[in-house]
């Protein structure tokens, strides 16, 4: 029984406890060393790490499935630079693939049928064993063999008393109690959640919404008004009035009434939440869109309107995992994004969230019927629609819906590190890196509104390039130290909006959710607040245990690269490159040089370019050559500006051809240098798909 005692006496005991320095426990309690609250990916990583290094530790989970987004429905992994993976994060992906060895995961599909490429990785890399594309059973699967390996104990579907559960001294975490009325008392506690309700109930600083651009020197933070990218935008004029034309009409549901506003600025607005559905169309395992309460195909007319345009994606995220499903994503200008519908969840009471979550199911599920079934969609989207559906076999207990919604951004924490994109652009050196990220800084949309000139306009989605893998810093998962100091947060973590972009994705997230458990368990080891944590110490003990902290050649696992060290002459990577405008990362298609090439997306033309630099150490005539990934959706005459002793030079390069030389590069000509050389590419004036991948320079021999 939980006793129950006045403020008063409870006042006077946790003075006792101030003094003398022992835990008192009020009612029911659980002691661990470690108090993990959270059911994601990180969650699990952190247990286990905490484990292997002979800890005590519990988790805690809201949720009733652990894994997060990676056993619900996130599949398709956003793997960026999977050489930058490593430790319990890689051996997920390991285990997975152990899993696919066995014939009987292959339920809807033989193995051998399934060559899907997603993310710049094959689905399978056999040298490396492992697998980045997966089912959600399969993932959760994974989790919770991990779980009963080491024995971890999990409470389910139990919250945290955001008002009263969590008991402090001074700047440390003594327990925390959930609704339930369960307390667990701890030495350490890791917010592994993707809210940040354990770090906001401690009291530790954190941010919702877009900082400016000012605040931490930034240019892709705040509004990103003018911004046009992923082709998630209205590419042609769309009227947003349920009259055409007619202001006074109204406007269309999900368009709301906000001004432009000033690139650059700052907002409360977070980006969009979506549920990524597990779709099949195996018969045998399809289950048919259901329709939802109070469904209304009037919600959707600004979708008829983008079919209007001449539009026709609707199938373009359908990506495929193994035994004929997929992960399904947003993809254009309407989509299964419910953009500007969130803005409140982060702080939000647990009713309010769930509220939320059933909107967006609502939204959802009308969107998929009313594809499938309203005469007004066009008849080739209509007619193949249906042959899609639910996934019989997933989700069971949810009527195959996805148990968890994507919550790309809630809260962040402010901490005792900032990153910035000042890290992710190789800006700033990272001082005490706990992880590595890769990924593009990649924010969806946040909002819709209406232009001055009458049309409707999606706003705050971006996909720019981080100048290759970065660190992210152990003060990014720590509070600030007169705050709480026995606190660690690897999935809220302490950084900008646009920075956080690239950050969140489930990789990362289990990597620092490793770190994290390590930082803790040393931290009691050394009995100390973990700010003090002498960090060659943590360093050398995450090294030791798999941990990838500096990008590194020797981890690179992907066959279509070619590192710079191997090239004759001065190599200029895209990296190194002064970009102008978005340019998407990409790694899919053979041969780039170092871990990735840039592409235009075949998007606002004129608008981007890559300049790079050289220092010339030894004057006289070079052979300027550049590198591309051919492919029959390439620009024909891409602008490739020389800029020599002797003026400028322009050639055109055609980058549907075969490159010549080492079946990398292109030779310009040669040109005379005497201090600098300069080369820029562009999209200007070009008509398909430009990419920008490195400049090599080869002096020649008089």
């Amino acid at each position: 029984m939980m006793i129950i005692m006045s403020k008063r006496f409870f006042s006077f005991c946790f003075v006792v406890f101030f003094f003398c320095c022992s835990v008192i426990v009020f009612g029911e309690s659980q002691q661990f060393d470690v108090v993990i609250y959270g059911g994601t990916s990180a969650a699990v990583t952190s247990a286990v790490q905490v484990k292997k290094m002979g800890q005590t530790v519990i988790i805690v989970s809201p949720d009733k499935h652990l894994g997060g987004l990676s056993s619900g429905g996130l599949g398709f992994t956003d793997s960026g630079n999977t050489s930058t993976v490593g430790g319990l994060s890689r051996e997920f992906y390991q285990r997975i693939y152990t899993v696919y060895q066995n014939e009987k995961t292959w339920r809807w599909q033989k193995i051998s049928e399934y060559t899907n490429l997603g993310q710049g990785t094959k689905a399978m890399l056999h040298d490396d064993k492992t697998m980045w594309i997966f089912e959600p059973h399969v993932a959760e699967t994974v989790f919770d063999a991990w779980i009963e390996e080491h024995k971890i104990p999990v409470v389910r579907n139990t919250w945290l008393d955001r008002k009263n559960g969590v008991k402090k001294n001074g700047t440390q975490i003594v327990s925390m109690t959930t609704l339930d009325g369960q307390t667990f008392v701890g030495k350490m506690f890791i917010d592994a959640t993707y809210e940040g309700d354990l770090m906001a109930a401690a009291g530790v600083d954190y941010h919702v919404g877009r900082e400016s651009n000012d605040q931490y020197g930034e240019t892709w933070n705040g509004n990103q008004v003018g911004t046009l990218h992923h082709g998630h935008w209205f590419k042609k004029p769309v009227d947003p009035y349920v009259i055409s034309g007619d202001p006074k009409s109204g406007r269309l549901k999900y368009i709301d009434d906000s001004k432009p506003g000033i690139r650059g600025e700052a907002d409360h607005r977070v980006q969009a939440y979506c549920f990524r559905m597990c779709l099949t169309n195996h018969e045998p395992n399809r289950v048919p869109f259901p329709k939802p309460d109070d469904y209304n195909p009037n919600d959707y007319e600004l979708y008829v309107r983008v079919f209007q345009t001449g539009w026709r994606e609707t199938f373009n995220k359908f990506d495929q995992i193994p035994n004929h499903k997929t992960d399904t994503n947003n993809h254009g200008p309407f989509s299964t994004d419910f953009i500007g519908m969130n803005y409140d969840y982060p702080d939000a009471s647990y009713e309010r969230r769930e509220e939320i979550i059933t909107e967006h199911k609502k939204y959802q599920q009308g969107l998929m019927y009313f594809l499938a079934n309203e005469e007004r969609v066009p008849e080739d989207v209509r007619k193949k629609m249906p042959q899609w559906g639910l996934a019989k076999d997933e989700f069971i207990d949810n009527e195959n819906w996805p148990h968890q919604i994507y919550v790309r951004e809630a809260r962040r924490m402010v901490g005792e590190y900032v990153t910035t994109e000042l890290d992710c652009m190789a800006k700033r050196r990272c001082p005490k890196p706990v992880g590595l990220g890769s990924y593009a800084l990649d924010s969806h949309n946040v909002r819709r509104y209406v232009t001055p000139e009458g049309t409707v306009q999606n706003e705050g989605d971006i996909g720019v390039s981080p100048r290759g893998p970065y660190g992210i810093d152990f003060g990014s998962i720590v509070p600030k130290r007169e705050q709480c100091t026995n606190l660690l947060v690897p999935v809220c973590v302490s950084s900008s909006h646009i920075a956080f972009g690239s950050i969140r994705m489930e990789p990362v997230f289990m990597i620092l959710g490793q770190s994290a458990a390590t930082a803790a368990v040393l931290a009691i080891h050394e009995n100390c607040e973990v700010q003090k944590l002498d960090y060659e110490k943590l360093r050398e003990h995450l090294i030791a245990d798999g941990q990838r902290l500096v990008y590194s050649k020797q981890n690179k696992v992907n066959p279509n690269s070619v590192g710079a060290d191997k090239l004759e002459g001065n190599i200029c990577d895209n990296n190194s490159a002064k970009v102008t405008g978005n340019w998407d990362s990409s790694s899919s298609i053979p041969k780039f040089v170092e871990n990735d090439y840039l592409h235009d997306a075949n998007e606002n033309k004129g608008n981007k370019s890559a300049e790079f630099s050289f220092k010339i150490t030894k004057q006289g005539n070079y052979s300027v050559c550049v590198s591309y990934t051919p492919n029959p959706n390439r620009s024909t005459a891409v602008p490739v500006k020389v800029i020599h002793r002797d003026g400028e030079s322009t050639v055109m390069v055609d980058q549907t051809r075969k490159p010549t030389l080492d079946n990398l590069f292109v030779p310009l000509g040669i040109f005379p240098f005497d201090k600098t050389a300069t080369i820029i590419i562009s999209n200007t004036g070009t008509t398909g798909y430009v990419v920008v991948d490195a400049v090599q320079l080869i002096l020649q021999t008089p």
